[in-house]
């Protein structure tokens, strides 16, 4: 089977514009257009959207729902990886996140929780490890596109690829792997399953 991982159009967020509560973060008009144009010119119909609950996916995927009206469409747990508390950017300074980046990254350490509603590095990879099984139980000729979020991709790319590194290893491997391979605003990335083993095309 084939699943498609498509990032949302440009956010506000994207373009330096502050919103307080991440799931709620909106495309800007520019990624509405980007979102427009991957559905006019996706050239197959899929099986399945499988769709992120967080608004900025859900937009995007709304263009490619209309133009395949008949397509089932779920959400799916794809959401962004949010490794701070929301409630700590939402009344702190924004001003200390990179410092607060930095020492995140730098500890590598995946059951890390930077406050009570952020997620662990290891709770985002055992979402993407969770979603490939699914898929995995999708009819072997299917095709399904997931509209995600870049960090979901990232932690995907790197299951497929290293199935045999720690939680750790890929934590450490983590900033690294995203700026040489960086996923653009709905660039899609393709995964093949065989029935044995993922690979990405």
């Amino acid at each position: 089977m084939r699943a498609i991982f498509v990032r949302h159009g440009q956010s506000t967020a994207n373009v330096g514009i502050f919103t307080p509560g991440f799931a709620n973060i909106p495309l800007t008009e520019l990624g509405h257009h980007q979102a427009a144009e991957i559905a006019a010119h996706w050239p197959v119909r899929p099986d399945l959207i499988a769709v992120s609950p967080y608004l900025r996916a859900q937009q995007t995927a709304r263009y490619t729902m209309e133009r395949f009206p008949d397509v089932p469409v779920q959400t799916w747990d794809i959401h962004e990886f949010t490794y701070w508390d929301p409630a700590y950017w939402s009344n702190g300074d924004p001003a200390d996140y990179p410092e607060s980046r930095a020492r995140y990254w730098g500890n590598a350490d995946p059951a890390a929780r930077q406050g009570e509603g952020a997620e662990t590095f290891a709770e985002l990879l055992h979402r993407a490890r969770t979603v490939l099984l699914r898929l995995e139980a999708q009819p072997p000729s299917a095709v399904v596109m997931l509209f995600t979020h870049g960090h979901f991709i990232q932690a995907v790319r790197n299951v497929i690829l290293y199935p045999q590194w720690s939680d750790h290893q890929v934590m450490q491997n983590f900033l690294a792997f995203d700026e040489a391979q960086k996923v653009l605003n709905t660039q899609s990335v393709i995964a093949d399953f065989d029935g044995t083993v993922w690979r990405l095309e």
